[in-house]
């Protein structure tokens, strides 16, 4: 997994299968995914949510469950 320091306090993560995964702080909370945009369904701190805001840059996402990006990171 390579993983990229896109600013202060957030980073990308690139799965071995190709899905680029947004960190904010420690946790994932969005991916680009075969083409598609997800972002996590569970409320985190106001600089969270800007992170995803700010990295998605209007795109309209489908919620998915937190623990479908933890496991993004778990797969590798």
């Amino acid at each position: 997994m390579k993983v990229q320091n896109i600013g202060s306090n957030k980073s990308e993560a690139i799965t071995s299968g190709g899905c680029v995964v947004l960190v904010s702080y420690a946790t994932p909370v969005a991916c680009l995914e075969n083409g598609k945009f997800y972002r996590t369904e569970e409320k985190f701190s106001v600089t969270t949510s800007k992170h995803i805001n700010q990295w998605l840059s209007g795109v309209v996402a489908e919620n998915k469950p937190q623990s479908y990006f933890n496991n993004l990171l778990k797969q590798g």
